[in-house]
């Protein structure tokens, strides 16, 4: 982990270190944070994970933020203990919940308060894992309609026209 140090600036969205006359992140194109006011949310950000509590009642209001096997709940559940955002995995109904009795599928469980903040990390997961955080994901919500002229690949970005049922960058098929 990179100490941050208040004589330069940092990028709020990327992290990125810059020399403290610069003024935009070059990647980002956001304005940057004074080191001593990155240092301050730092703090801030450690005060409230350490008054946090780890531990579940029965009075918590839970959600289910993800279903899938034990393994990959399990796994999920240390990321977001890392993080400092208690979880819980239970066994869907019928299952014993121990995931000796022949697999099934397992819920991971969070505080409905935690949503938010549990849905950042788990998507950070997500990219990290996939590789994804360093791919352009800037046309990710492009759609394919079949009633315009051109359209955008969500996949590369490449427009072109939809009388083609396939990407002629990319290869991705519609």
């Amino acid at each position: 982990m990179r100490v941050t140090d208040p004589e330069l600036k940092y990028c709020p969205q990327c992290d990125e270190e810059y020399r403290a006359e610069i003024e935009m992140c070059a990647t980002c194109e956001v304005v940057l944070l004074r080191g001593t006011e990155k240092l301050a949310l730092e703090q801030e950000t450690d005060a409230k994970l350490s008054a946090r509590s780890m531990e579940l009642s029965s009075d918590d209001n839970l959600a289910n933020i993800r279903k899938g096997p034990l393994n990959d709940m399990k796994h999920l559940q240390n990321v977001l203990a890392a993080e400092k955002i208690p979880s819980l995995v239970a066994g869907e109904k019928g299952n014993c919940g121990a995931g000796c009795c022949g697999g099934g599928d397992f819920f991971l469980q969070i505080r409905v308060e935690d949503g938010e903040e549990a849905m950042e990390v788990l998507t950070r997961e997500f990219k990290r894992t996939t590789s994804l955080d360093s791919h352009d994901l800037s046309n990710i919500h492009a759609v394919f309609d079949t009633g315009a002229e051109q359209s955008t690949c969500p996949a590369c970005g490449f427009r072109f026209s939809t009388t083609l049922k396939t990407c002629p960058d990319c290869g991705l098929c519609f």
